[in-house]
């Protein structure tokens, strides 16, 4: 069962009152520096939250942004494993837990959660903000101070998301954060910003999974090479953020929503079902037809689908689908 519109809507609701008494000037130096760090390409290896101040800017700009991200890459996920959900969830990383609301805005608990973090004041906001949430999964949930990418244990879940982190790490830091996910989860689930370092990232860890033994279960059709040609494009996919007052106000906009662009792999042990094809633009909808491009098995590498008229249910289909959907439909015949 999908519930992401009312924990979205909850989300919105904890995050409010969140810059309520800090200084304008402030929490807008706060967010400068932070979208510098998220934007950046330099690891800093270390927290990028440092106070509440930092974290109250961080969650206001960055969190209903990430919520989205992540919620859409476990949609994809959900789709490959349609009678699986997760009873356990470590979010590695997770800071105010963005990642956690979006996992319980796509699977039904009871589930234990666990978010590790190096930054006391991204942990102590996240359980603050989780105990407002109205969810028995985000209130119980355990936020626990870590080194991230360190090479430490993990505790054993059935899902661990990496979400927005490793572009803070060193290569060494990567590589043990996915090497260490790879051996204590069942399914993996890493996202990064929609960029062309992002996109690298994300191929990294793909790789890196794979080579532990898990199988891809979205948004690629299948585990072989990536057919994109490294410096000439990248893979991202985007997320429509509804934004609140709030929101507007912290970042400056005018308009009532923005699109996040992400990168992201999900890899599984599970059996799953990868989607036969998946919609790597946004749809070109011409008089009569409409153009797909995508991404489909090993041996076809990225096509162009033309979907006219006399194609029927399935031009309906295509007129309606949108940027990350697996194709074709299941129920267009």
């Amino acid at each position: 069962m999908n519930l992401s519109v009312p924990t979205a809507d909850a989300l919105r609701a904890a995050l409010s009152g969140l810059l309520d008494g800090l200084p304008p000037k402030q929490a807008a130096q706060a967010v400068d520096r932070l979208i510098a760090n998220y934007r950046g390409d330099t690891p800093t290896d270390a927290p990028v939250l440092r106070d509440r101040s930092d974290v109250a800017a961080y969650a206001a700009y960055r969190m209903p942004a990430t919520f989205e991200a992540v919620r859409s890459a476990l949609a994809g996920l959900a789709d490959a494993l349609p009678d699986w959900a997760p009873a356990s969830h470590v979010d590695v990383g997770g800071g105010t837990g963005a990642a956690t609301w979006a996992v319980d805005a796509t699977w039904e608990g009871p589930r234990e959660t666990t978010v590790l973090d190096w930054a006391e004041p991204a942990l102590a906001l996240g359980r603050e903000l989780a105990g407002a949430s109205g969810s028995d999964v985000l209130r119980g949930a355990v936020w626990r101070k870590a080194v991230i990418g360190s090479g430490s244990a993990l505790p054993e879940a059935d899902l661990v998301t990496v979400s927005y982190v490793l572009g803070e790490l060193t290569e060494e830091g990567r590589e043990a954060v996915v090497a260490e996910a790879a051996a204590r989860a069942g399914t993996v689930v890493v996202i990064e910003p929609g960029t062309p370092d992002g996109y690298l990232r994300i191929r990294a860890a793909r790789d890196r999974l794979i080579a532990a033994g898990l199988r891809i279960a979205a948004p690629c059709p299948h585990d072989g090479t990536c057919p994109i040609a490294v410096g000439e494009d990248w893979c991202h996919f985007s997320a429509r953020v509804s934004r609140s007052s709030l929101h507007r106000r912290i970042k400056g906009g005018t308009l009532a929503y923005e699109d996040e662009k992400f990168s992201y792999v999900a890899a599984t042990r599970l059996p799953a079902a990868p989607a036969a094809a998946r919609i790597t633009r946004r749809p070109q909808i011409r008089k009569g037809l409409v153009l797909l491009d995508l991404c489909g098995p090993e041996s076809e590498g990225l096509t162009r689908a033309t979907v006219t008229k006399r194609h029927g249910a399935l031009y309906k289909a295509a007129r309606d689908a949108e940027w990350g959907d697996s194709w074709p439909p299941e129920d267009a015949d």
